[in-house]
């Protein structure tokens, strides 16, 4: 089976100083996302968008969006497609939440029918972040 990873990247150089954050001390390699052989997994996505900007500061609905539109393009970089997702967790950091981002999240899954498991959590990795999305899909080989 084939496997390949996609947007490579060191936390070191994509986790400088940001939002007034201490810089990043500790290095680990990572991507964004990996294909194996029919399986394509996403990195949990937020309001970062690829470039690491963050989009959508006190906004959940914007973060969200940027989220989604995140998981379109890297499904697509993979050779996959919104229609191939099969399981998103959505963490959202206060129950307040869910109306406006599962609202969006309405809007870019419509007619996909994944399974979705939804969490409330103490935090993401940063306190601006609202909410993060993980995906896994499956396309035809």
């Amino acid at each position: 089976m084939e496997i390949t990873r996609y947007r490579k990247f060191s936390t070191q150089s994509f986790y400088p100083s940001q939002m007034g954050e201490p810089e990043h001390h500790i290095q680990n390699e990572f991507c964004m996302a990996v294909r194996a052989g029919d399986r394509i997994f996403l990195r949990g996505q937020t309001g970062f968008d690829l470039d690491g900007n963050f989009r959508g500061l006190d906004n959940v609905a914007e973060q969200t969006e940027q989220a989604c539109l995140n998981i379109r393009q890297l499904l697509g970089e993979a050779g996959g497609s919104m229609d191939n997702v099969c399981k998103i967790t959505v963490y959202l950091t206060d129950r307040d939440y869910r109306s406006e981002a599962y609202a969006v999240i309405a809007k870019h899954f419509q007619g996909v029918f994944p399974c979705s498991t939804g969490l409330v959590v103490k935090g993401l990795a940063l306190p601006e972040m609202y909410v993060e999305i993980d995906v896994e899909a499956m396309v035809a080989e």
